[in-house]
């Protein structure tokens, strides 16, 4: 590196932004995640003895993936390289692998490459690295904000060591913004700011666990707030709140926190728990998603877990579908509050799910089973000279309207597809059909195994 260079690079750490000025230079003084970096974990230990295998840091935006990355960077003896996925293609990562041969030939250097936002390779150039991470011709530190079990090539994650990052505790923010704001080396110490309690306390509650949002928070105030009688900049809660203006959402319609999200929803209103139900609505809602995806799920709670032990469950969450649709928001929370904490309430069955999958089953092992002909269409010429309609017991002519006629196939006579449970308006089906038939049994506890959502 000549004169000019380091001149360059000096000035671009002096300019760069307050977050990643304050980016800790060691593990110890990385802040948080101390269930996979605390000292007596693997990752602390490996970080120290420079011994780390391929590595795949998962986790929201601002939690600490690329500064763990620059961490082992600052301890390892290794070549540390560095590429981000969104910009990067195969020739990088040929250039990257070409240099690596060559080093470990020529000197027996080891080459770490620390490939950000990996989950935007696609399958080819996530295949083109899998020889080279197997030989040793590399060690892959990959990070992602996707699950990588969705995102990242199976392959590549049977050889790597997984570690998921978690949003920093109000706590662990709070530290990261007393250091932000007194640094005088990296952070804004040398403007002679201070920050009040209860602007502190705002600002780590409102970021969200991300460390990057409040960084930012705090240097927009110092850069942008006058001195005050006192010849200090006064960080107080006004100040923070003009500077962070909207809490952090984590919500990302493709990516984990959609489906964590709803199934946390689906799972309360099965629960019972409209507390839950209405509280995930929200977070939905204000994240941005579409009213018509929560309305389909409600409608599809309402007929899987709710079923025929509340009828009108299932009318209220169509109901609802289409006034939103006619609505729109931010009209239509209120009506999807409403059917959401309706399914909550309502008593539970799930013995739609149960029948209609009892019935796939057996027609998948039968195939198409013969209809008994007096079941089968005679309103057509000649049709009961093939025996079509011949014997049917109309069941308006006797007593209770049933005439206790079998309408299954021969072959499967006997199965009882639907079986209603005790709860709910299901109770009073359950009485009215053993009254008919005399068969319908209790469903034993052991049958009633938890759904998928």
């Amino acid at each position: 590196m000549d004169l000019f260079e380091y001149m360059n690079e000096k000035n671009k750490e002096a300019e760069a932004p307050l977050a990643a000025r304050l980016r800790p230079r060691t593990i110890d003084e990385v802040v948080g995640q101390e269930h996979i970096i605390g000292r007596d974990k693997l990752l602390y230990r490996a970080i120290k003895a420079d011994k780390l295998g391929s590595i795949l840091f998962y986790g929201p935006p601002g939690t600490g993936k690329t500064t763990l990355a620059r961490v082992i960077a600052n301890t390892t003896s290794s070549e540390f390289v560095q590429i981000n996925a969104t910009s990067s293609g195969k020739k990088d990562m040929e250039e990257v692998v070409a240099a690596a041969k060559e080093r470990r030939g020529g000197y027996g250097k080891k080459t770490i490459l620390f490939i950000d936002e990996i989950h935007r390779f696609n399958k080819s150039q996530q295949d083109y690295l899998l020889p080279f991470v197997e030989d040793g011709t590399v060690t892959l530190i990959g990070a992602t904000t996707e699950n990588p079990y969705f995102e990242v090539n199976s392959a590549l994650i049977s050889r790597s060591m997984i570690f998921e990052l978690r949003p920093l505790s109000v706590d662990d923010v709070r530290e990261l913004i007393r250091r932000a704001v007194y640094d005088k080396e990296r952070g804004m110490g040398a403007y002679d700011a201070v920050i009040d309690e209860d602007a502190e306390i705002f600002l780590a509650d409102v970021a969200g666990g991300d460390a990057r949002h409040a960084l930012n928070a705090v240097e927009l105030g110092v850069l942008t707030t006058d001195r005050a009688a006192d010849g200090k900049i006064h960080i107080t809660l006004d100040v923070a709140k003009e500077c962070i203006q909207k809490r952090v959402h984590r919500y990302d319609k493709k990516g984990d926190n959609h489906y964590d999200t709803i199934s946390a929803f689906i799972k309360s209103m099965r629960g019972s728990d409209p507390d839950a139900a209405v509280y995930y609505l929200s977070r939905m809602l204000m994240a941005g998603e579409e009213p018509e995806f929560v309305a389909r799920r409600i409608m599809i709670c309402a007929a899987e877990d709710v079923g025929n032990a509340d009828p009108q469950a299932l009318q209220v969450a169509v109901a609802a579908s289409a006034a939103a649709e006619r609505i729109g928001m931010p009209e239509s929370q209120i009506i999807l509050a409403q059917a959401a904490e309706y399914v909550a309430t309502a008593p539970k069955s799930n013995t739609a799910v149960d029948s209609i999958e009892k019935a796939n089953e057996l027609n998948e092992r039968y195939g198409n089973l013969p209809i008994p002909p007096y079941l089968q269409d005679a309103h057509y010429s000649h049709a009961k000279d093939l025996g079509h309609g011949i014997g049917y017991e109309y069941a308006h002519i006797y007593e209770g309207h049933y005439s206790g006629q079998p309408n299954l196939p021969e072959e499967i006579r006997d199965e009882q597809l639907y079986e209603p449970s005790e709860n709910g308006y299901e109770r009073r089906i359950r009485e009215h059909m053993s009254r008919l038939t005399g068969k319908v049994k209790y469903a034993q506890p052991e049958d009633l195994m938890p759904r998928p959502d």
